[in-house]
């Protein structure tokens, strides 16, 4: 392996950015009166998280993000979105 591809800054950076894209996204959607903005605002923090994971486990565990692994965080990220819509009081 190469040393630019073992490089963790660039998933950072793209990590950042879109986490900076889906919550200026989010400001967008106005709560739910624009919702066609939402699909960003998920697309951008599930890739931040997928990103960020796989800078952290360049930094820290010198591992790189297996297909299985990205499908568990998908899976987490998922419940816990399921959870918080789900008891959310009218």
């Amino acid at each position: 392996m190469n040393r630019a591809a073992a490089s963790p800054w660039p998933p950072l950076l793209v990590a950042v950015a879109l986490e900076v894209a889906a919550t200026l996204s989010l400001r967008a959607a106005e709560g739910l009166t624009h919702p066609a903005w939402l699909i960003l605002v998920v697309a951008g923090y599930a890739g931040s998280l997928a990103l960020l994971a796989v800078v952290l486990g360049r930094v820290r565990f010198h591992d790189h993000l297996s297909a299985m692994s990205a499908v568990g965080i998908v899976v987490i990220v998922g419940g816990v979105l399921l959870v918080e819509t789900g008891s959310a009081h009218p």
